[in-house]
């Protein structure tokens, strides 16, 4: 079906068939369901031990405070640092050029005028460029954290300042999770029509908890791997009533922010929290998709020892051919120095196998939800957990043997450290063109399913990012576009095209 994007970009979309089993769920706190397996805030200690004790302890639901505009309509650690996270925006926007780009050529047209958009993703500055963008194509939006661990407080804040409903800071408890996304959707006087959502937990609470505010959505647009498979899951269920967009899996978002994101923010996470050397330790990989292929890159550059763990044939062989030994857990748990689990699945590293790890060695996830780690079975009192630092902790078994684990198995990356601005800026302009093709198109143009990305719409958003790298590309000419049988403007790739990954450096 073809249609037309601002910028006159015409793409067709491909309904994805991918059937998933439905996902179990379970009454929390406030008698409100969420998915167990896939939930990126099952917490079995107190966030509040992450949280540096030079800070305000008090909580932001406990205070009262206003912008300079004298409103109230948010919940953030301190309103005051607001002036600190703008220039951690202005910063972030030197490095997102093509969102910039994009929000100067359809800020005209207000492409977005009338969106009420509810939000749920990692709250840094780079999200705050996009949600910057988003106001000022002309949509109104309210926002909360996808991950307890991984606002900045200051752009939080400085979110807050400007006008936008920011629900969020960092150090969360469970509770405070849920109650955030509760204040960002039931606004007297406001509902949102569209979702932005990182990991499903935002689309999952409308479903439940406001099911008639849910059919009246007129698109959901979200990102991670574990956001998409619980769509997909409501789709195979027929209980999926509004049109849904897969980002995760276009191009610019799989070989981009998967990939090379991983690649660098890895080491720069393992290195604030644990101050590890990584040349000849061994590490294990578990899982071997993109952002596994990055994770493994960057430590063997390092100069460690690099086993992969895989239940893909496929992606296994990737791994032998990459130069990697793919090897079962079990085989290497007693010899290796880190564990990083990337897989999106749960229990991936089991009570069993932490118990026979060596003193010292390091655990930690690279997947959205912290279910990789069996983290619960290590609540027990036999066990002591001691803090070392902020997200990192000892856990110490009876015979004095110490286990680092990190960010209690959240998301490594974003918890720990930060991530590349350039990087982020790709998936972002991905989910700008997303929401706005959503909510532009006519009724009929989707119907109550997943969707993903068309190849068209993916080449859009490289083409934004080549100029910041100086590159030209080469015009076909009538002949050689005849010859293949292509749009001499694209799409220069079938859908059906898989681009390779570069897991190796040089």
């Amino acid at each position: 079906m073809a249609f037309f994007l601002p910028y006159h970009l015409q793409i067709q979309f491909v309904e994805d068939k991918q059937e998933f089993s439905r996902f179990p769920t379970k009454t929390g706190r406030r008698s409100l369901s969420r998915s167990i397996s896939q939930s990126s805030t099952d917490s079995y200690g107190s966030a509040a031990s992450y949280t540096d004790s030079s800070d305000d302890e008090t909580s932001p639901r406990d205070k009262t405070q206003l912008n300079s505009k004298g409103t109230s309509d948010f919940c953030v650690k301190n309103i005051k640092q607001a002036e600190f996270g703008r220039r951690e925006i202005e910063i972030a926007e030197q490095d997102m050029s093509a969102l910039i780009s994009l929000r100067k050529r359809a800020q005209g047209e207000k492409p977005l005028a009338g969106a009420k958009i509810v939000g749920c993703t990692h709250i840094t500055a780079q999200t705050a460029v996009l949600i910057e963008t988003l106001v000022a194509l002309g949509a109104q939006c309210r926002w909360t954290a996808c991950n307890i661990y991984s606002t900045q407080n200051e752009v939080a804040a400085a979110l807050s300042e400007i006008g936008v409903a920011v629900f969020a800071w960092k150090g969360e408890s469970e509770d405070d999770f849920w109650w955030c996304i509760d204040k960002c959707v039931n606004m007297e006087g406001w509902q949102p029509n569209m979702i932005l959502d990182d990991g499903g937990d935002l689309t999952h609470w409308v479903y439940k908890k406001y099911p008639n505010v849910f059919k009246k959505i007129r698109g959901i647009v979200e990102e991670s791997v574990t956001g998409v498979h619980r769509l997909y899951q409501l789709s195979k269920a027929g209980k999926l009533c509004v049109p849904a967009m897969n980002v995760n899996d276009s191009v610019t978002k799989q070989k981009f922010d998967n990939l090379y994101c991983c690649r660098e923010s890895i080491l720069d996470g393992l290195k604030r929290t644990t101050d590890v050397m990584f040349g000849g330790k061994q590490v294990v990989v578990c899982g071997y998709g993109e952002v596994g292929k990055g994770c493994t890159a960057a430590l063997k550059a390092m100069g460690s020892i690099v086993y992969v763990t895989e239940i893909d044939p496929i992606c296994a062989l990737q791994a032998c051919m990459d130069g990697f030994r793919v090897v079962k857990l079990n085989e290497v748990i007693r010899q290796v120095d880190v564990i990083i689990t990337c897989t999106g699945n749960k229990n991936v590293v089991t009570r069993d196998q932490l118990d026979r790890m060596k003193n010292g060695s390091i655990v930690c996830n690279m997947g959205h939800s912290n279910t990789e780690i069996d983290v619960a079975s290590l609540r027990t009192p036999e066990l002591t957990w001691e803090r070392v630092r902020s997200q990192v902790d000892h856990v110490i078994w009876p015979d004095g043997k110490r286990v680092i684990l990190l960010a209690e198995g959240r998301l490594l990356n974003l918890s720990c450290s930060t991530v590349p601005t350039f990087v982020l800026s790709i998936t972002a302009t991905t989910q700008a063109l997303a929401l706005i093709e959503l909510y532009n198109a006519p009724e009929g143009r989707y119907k109550q399913d997943v969707y993903l990305l068309p190849k068209k719409m993916d080449e859009y958003v490289a083409s934004l990012h080549l100029p910041t790298f100086d590159a030209h590309l080469t015009e076909l000419s009538d002949e050689q576009a005849k010859y293949l049988g292509l749009n001499k403007n694209g799409p220069f790739k079938p859908n059906y095209y898989r681009y390779k990954h570069a897991s190796k450096i040089p």
